[in-house]
């Protein structure tokens, strides 16, 4: 028999919650002064189909306990995917016996327990969907099928997938903290190429959501992939020097990824990132605002508490172009003499403030210059800032997309970047924690094969 993620994850949760008490108990037994535990159960389907052949259909199972006991100061961590009562206990003594050669540090230590979450609620992420290998199979042909019939200059393909994904997480403490997360993710993907020998194009499209009623249609995720693959076709080089450059949504997102990694404890404390200090500095234009938002129903990233049980709230991040805050979770933040912003684990849901409409009255406005579809490369120094990037998408002329490029590099620093984006779209992918729309950054070196 199939087996799915159970509509009622009740028995599941308090399972794990009696693991997690167990090990708190045993810890506290060999003598452990404080201790925590993160207990997980996760299932999923996963097909994959080429050409109108299966190629693979994986079914996963995760579960597994993290254990970490501090002896004064003195920190130590072991995990088990085995639950058994008497593999766990073992677990513990693991980790109880490390920590006691391990050295001390300062900064070591469970959350301050008047910052816990208190009775924390369910923010409707819980949507599992009880679809056989068979049916999934049939979803990820029918998408291929419908990108492939598109057009005839789509002679190939690299793919379409349908994946379910359903988890359990239990956090616990020894303050006497206990909370429970459930969530599930659905996703149909389509990758499709265009053309003949040198001159073929690959692209993708892809539908994802915690709700598989909230997915697209599969031939209508096959169709925007073949949209997107045809637009690829015959690219040109892109001319070099200094233009505006216009990131689309699922790109944009990225330079908030990049803001978020400079402002989080572990670089700030290491002293690798560019905008160490920068809390209350100006950063962006005076109309942004980046708000956390982590208490949204049926958000990506929607939790009361954070990774140690720190309650979450809403804040902003950016708030009238200013650096409001950093990052950070209880250590990171007592390395630093801060106080944690309930961001153990990372941030929640963010959403980015618009001053346009969308892509098509941004593009319009721009006039000439490049819209970046795709960056390659890990070019981004998070100690300086320096932004150097492979980058694919459109050239722009007279405010309309004129020829697709390719093969080129984009360049500048992430401060300058900030400061010189002049608009920022509503036309926000869903797909993502990040709400953010199409963003123009005003200026950039853009390095192509062609003269300005």
């Amino acid at each position: 028999m199939t087996q799915h993620a159970p509509d009622d994850p009740g028995p599941a949760l308090d399972a794990l919650a009696e693991l997690a008490t167990l090990a708190l108990a045993e810890a506290r037994r060999l003598g452990a002064s404080q201790a925590e535990v993160a207990a997980n159960d996760e299932r999923g389907l996963n097909v994959n189909v080429r050409m109108g052949e299966v190629e693979s259909v994986e079914r996963t199972r995760d579960r597994g306990v993290a254990i970490t006991v501090y002896f004064g100061k003195r920190k130590a961590q072991a995990s088990t995917a085995d639950l058994k009562p008497e593999s766990l206990k073992r677990t513990v003594e693991m980790a109880c016996a490390i920590a006691r050669h391990t050295e001390e540090d300062p900064a070591a230590g469970l959350a301050d327990p008047e910052r816990l979450a208190r009775a924390p609620r369910d923010f409707d992420q819980w949507h599992p969907w009880p679809i056989e290998a068979e049916a999934a199979i049939e979803l990820a042909l029918e998408a291929e099928a419908a990108g492939r019939a598109f057009d005839p200059r789509i002679r190939n393909a690299d793919g379409a997938g349908v994946s379910t994904q359903a988890g359990l997480h239990v956090y616990a403490n020894s303050h006497g903290f206990l909370g429970t997360e459930k969530s599930t993710s659905h996703s149909i993907s389509v990758a499709l190429i265009a053309g003949e020998g040198e001159a073929m194009q690959g692209q993708h499209w892809y539908s994802a959501a915690l709700r598989a009623a909230d997915l697209e249609p599969a031939a209508q995720v096959g169709r925007k992939a073949a949209e997107r693959t045809l637009a690829r076709l015959d690219p040109r080089p892109a001319p070099t020097g200094e233009f505006p450059v216009l990131f689309v949504p699922e790109v944009a997102r990225s330079l908030v990824a990049h803001l978020v990694g400079a402002v989080s404890g572990g670089a700030l404390y290491r002293k690798a990132s560019f905008l160490l200090g920068a809390v209350g500095q100006r950063l962006f234009p005076h109309w942004v605002r980046i708000l956390e938002r982590p208490h949204l129903p049926r958000g990506w990233r929607s939790g009361d508490f954070d990774a140690e049980g720190v309650a979450t709230r809403e804040s902003p991040l950016i708030d009238d172009g200013l650096l409001a805050r950093y990052v950070l979770g209880s250590y990171s933040a007592r390395r630093l003499g801060l106080e944690s912003t309930g961001n153990a684990g990372g941030v929640h849901n963010l959403e980015v403030s618009a001053n346009a409409e969308g892509f098509e009255a941004i593009l319009a406005g721009m006039r000439r210059g490049l819209v970046v579809t795709e960056l390659m490369g890990q070019g981004v120094n998070t100690v300086t800032g320096d932004y150097s990037r492979g980058a694919a998408g459109f050239w722009v002329e007279e405010g309309a997309i004129a020829y697709p490029v390719d093969e080129l590099t984009i360049a500048s620093n992430l401060r300058e970047m900030y400061a010189a984006i002049e608009a920022i779209g509503r036309d926000i992918d869903p797909r993502s924690a990040t709400a953010v729309g199409s963003v123009l950054v005003g200026r950039m070196t853009v390095a192509g094969g062609a003269g300005g």
